[in-house]
């Protein structure tokens, strides 16, 4: 029987290598918990400082049940993985957070819009394509097309803005959205542990970037009144607990011009969104990703400074040798925290770091923002 969860008698393995696992890394290291990933790339972020760095395929059913085969414990990084040999594993005695069950839900945005309607979550109008043909015989544009699976960080969304763009969307299993006339795009990060306990961080406001689609940078607290925040969280955790979900979960919000929320999308993993509670709150999601699957106390999550996070994406036009033009200027500016994330090779809008402003006040941290945003580039 395992009682210790930190040192070499706790092997927790986890679905990818990337950034995401590196910052998980960082705190894991704090505690003495051993983390052991898998990733299929031999440069992946967490290759050269995780306990140890298996080469394979996270989607492959024999690649994940052979490593997870000794590990007490399986986390992911991101949802695309071989759901089946994590089942067979959880099967075995492996205990496996986020549950395979969740991930089924969540990796298929389709069922994952029927599980918001099937448990009156509120969400954006949609319907279910097989195909283009499909596609083409809707009636109401603009819409937003969204890949059932596979897509991540901006990629496998289309809006359509007529008949005639059609053409550029895609010929595959989709999600069909009404466009949401949204005042703000809000998120909040929400944990359960195996007791059931749950906690939620203060609620961020985020911005993308309309080209790559992807957040171009958020700030903390969020522009919104106590009543907003508080409905925000109440969704959250009501869809936690639905879910009876172990680990961390994301949930990404559009805020209507009337006041209501509706659930664009969750993620079950420390998300992007999440990147300033490094410095900016009491308690990490990362540190908080590794509480909840551990069953630990949850830490307070409440905010210590305001913040922003701008992701460091790679500049369009480059690609080659990554090189982070304006990084030695930032650094001298107080409250600014640059994470590079060991990425050696940049191409146009990859995510190769972010960069965290804190200050006394959201006035101050979006004066050093919109400075750290014209001084900093990634280019090869």
């Amino acid at each position: 029987m395992i009682s210790k969860w930190y040192g070499e008698d706790m092997r927790i393995g986890v679905l990818g290598g990337g950034q995401l696992g590196r910052m998980m890394l960082q705190e894991a290291i704090d505690l003495n918990i051993h983390l052991h990933c898998l990733d299929p790339d031999p440069k992946a972020p967490c290759s050269e400082i995780a306990h140890s760095f298996t080469r394979g395929s996270i989607t492959d059913f024999d690649s994940v049940y052979k490593f997870g085969k000794d590990k007490h414990l399986i986390t992911v990084e991101i949802e695309n993985v071989s759901v089946e040999a994590l089942e067979q594993l959880e099967k075995e005695g492996v205990k496996v957070f986020p549950q395979p069950r969740v991930l089924r839900i969540i990796r298929d945005k389709g069922i994952q819009k029927e599980f918001f309607e099937q448990n009156n979550i509120p969400t954006a109008p949609f319907r279910l394509v097989k195909n283009r043909q499909e596609v083409i015989e809707n009636k109401v544009f603009p819409i937003v097309q969204k890949l059932r699976t596979g897509g991540y960080d901006g990629k496998g969304v289309q809006i359509l803005k007529s008949k005639e763009s059609i053409e550029f969307g895609f010929d595959a299993p989709s999600v069909l959205e009404e466009m949401i006339p949204f005042v703000k795009e809000l998120s909040v990060i929400v944990a359960r542990n195996e007791r059931g306990e749950v906690k939620s961080f203060p609620i961020v406001e985020c911005e993308f970037n309309p080209e790559a689609n992807l957040v171009e940078f958020l700030f903390s607290p969020a522009d919104v009144s106590d009543i907003i925040e508080q409905k925000a969280a109440n969704l959250a955790k009501d869809i936690i607990e639905k879910l009876e979900m172990v680990g961390l979960l994301a949930v990404e919000f559009f805020l209507t011009e009337d006041g209501n929320l509706l659930v664009n999308e969750i993620a079950p993993r420390p998300h992007n969104s999440g990147h300033h509670t490094i410095e900016c709150n009491i308690t990490s999601q990362f540190a908080q990703h590794l509480r909840a699957i551990l069953n630990l106390p949850l830490g307070a999550t409440d905010l210590i400074q305001s913040g922003a996070m701008i992701n460091l994406l790679g500049e369009k036009g480059f690609e080659g040798g990554a090189y982070y033009q304006g990084l030695e200027e930032i650094l001298q500016i107080p409250g600014v925290f640059p994470h590079i994330y060991g990425k050696e090779t940049t191409k146009p809008f990859r995510k190769m770091g972010h960069v965290t402003i804190t200050g006394r006040n959201l006035v101050e941290v979006k004066e050093k923002t919109a400075l750290v945003q014209k001084l900093v580039k990634v280019i090869a």
